[in-house]
């Protein structure tokens, strides 16, 4: 049996990034995950950290928009009616947690981490010599209609108001100018200029790994299932023999709950999934930045396997069989939007994000075990967000004093 200080389960962004920290803080720690790093949800995002992002993805509040999305009338969104039983309790609570006021006191939580985001990842990309997959470009929203643009312009006004988010309106033209091979009758665009993107996250994940492994950190294969108390504390079984530590850090992201429920805690939580495909770009069409086509729900991002569009939220069982409507619904606007040439992977990817009611995540130290701690349930900012609350996480399980209060994610608060 091999010992360390801390057992990190997940090597995800989330979970190599606590690793990493951790081991800055002088403990030794032993990295598991069933695959390679970041070849789960990590793999698949837009590549966006979203600097801009304190204000949440909401649950809609208004009933004839709810009507459309249940019956699948927007691109955006999907519900896999045959999972409702399952995930209705955890769509009310995220309903109720949607409010103004419970809005606001989310954003309010996510504000002290997402303004160290981009520094947070600056420092790991630098130490990992992988600096060269960062853009500092900022990303666009698109919109068609003048409406529309006209609602983002006031939302994103009061966003910039209250939460000192930046953006800057893009008119037809100034668009035209930065992206020139856009088209679909664009009127104009909201840019964001603080948030980056990477050219690869799988990369950028597998970068922090290798620096963890250089500084002397060990990454095994193992099945987070495996894991059980032991005498000094925790025990999980790998390919390479049995690793125990004192603490264990549960970072896996959609299947946090696969553990933490065995172990008896009553965390609401729920997934949504969502789709991406790789194509070519036509000709000399070139895209510089994301794109958020903000009226039907998906992005256009330029990686170096070719541009990734991503979709919106599928509402459906974790582990259910891929059903890619959603990216069958958007390809042809992404086309209609940007020219683009021939599918470059050979089936669509199927990636799982992890989600607390709150759109918070857990960090902190489990009430009814010791040595248990918690980093899960990011929402759609477990990318951005993983150094953020790595750092937070291991500034807590090491005595140090912690950048903000916790208490906004402290995985009790949603005892009742």
């Amino acid at each position: 049996m091999t010992d360390s200080d801390v057992i990190v389960l997940g090597a995800g962004m989330v979970g190599v990034s606590t690793a990493l920290h951790l081991q800055k803080r002088g403990r030794s720690v032993v990295l598991i995950d069933r695959r390679g790093a970041g070849e789960e949800t990590s793999y698949g995002n837009t590549g966006i950290i979203q600097r801009e992002g304190v204000v949440p993805y909401p649950f809609p509040r208004d009933p004839a928009l709810i009507a459309r999305y249940a019956f699948n009338r927007l691109p955006e969104s999907h519900l896999d009616w045959r999972a409702l039983p399952a995930i209705a309790p955890w769509l009310y609570r995220y309903w109720r947690a949607s409010t103004p006021a419970a809005i606001a006191a989310t954003a309010r939580g996510a504000r002290p981490l997402i303004e160290r985001c981009v520094t947070e990842h600056e420092t790991l990309l630098r130490e990992a010599g992988a600096l060269g997959l960062m853009r500092r470009t900022g990303y666009l929203r698109v919109y068609r209609s003048t409406a529309a643009l006209d609602g983002a312009m006031r939302k994103d006004q009061a966003a910039s108001e209250t939460w000192g988010v930046n953006f800057e309106l893009v008119s037809r033209e100034r668009l035209g100018a930065l992206e020139p091979h856009l088209k679909g009758g664009l009127v104009g665009a909201m840019f964001m200029p603080d948030p980056v993107s990477v050219s690869d996250p799988e990369a950028v994940t597998k970068a922090y790994a290798r620096l963890f492994q250089e500084r002397g950190g060990r990454f095994v294969r193992g099945e987070a299932g495996t894991l059980a108390p032991a005498p000094r504390g925790w025990q999980l079984e790998t390919a390479g023999g049995s690793v125990a530590a004192p603490a264990v850090v549960i970072a896996l992201g959609p299947w946090s709950d696969i553990i933490f429920r065995r172990l008896g805690y009553r965390i609401p939580f729920g997934v949504k999934r969502g789709y991406h495909m790789h194509f070519r770009a036509l000709g000399n069409a070139t895209l510089t930045r994301p794109i958020v086509d903000a009226e039907a729900g998906y992005a256009l991002t330029p990686m170096l396997r070719g541009i990734r569009l991503t979709t919106g939220a599928e509402f459906a069982r974790r582990d259910a069989p891929p059903t890619p409507v959603q990216l069958a619904r958007v390809e042809p606007l992404a086309r209609d939007l940007f020219p683009l040439g021939e599918r470059l992977d050979a089936e669509p990817w199927l990636g799982r994000r992890p989600c607390l009611p709150d759109m918070l995540p857990a960090v902190g130290q489990a009430t009814r075990h010791g040595g248990l701690w918690f980093n899960f349930g990011h929402h759609h900012l477990g990318f951005t967000l993983g150094p953020v609350t790595g750092r937070l996480l291991a500034e807590m399980m090491t005595g140090e004093t912690p950048f903000t209060a916790t208490a906004p994610y402290a995985p009790e608060r949603f005892d009742s």
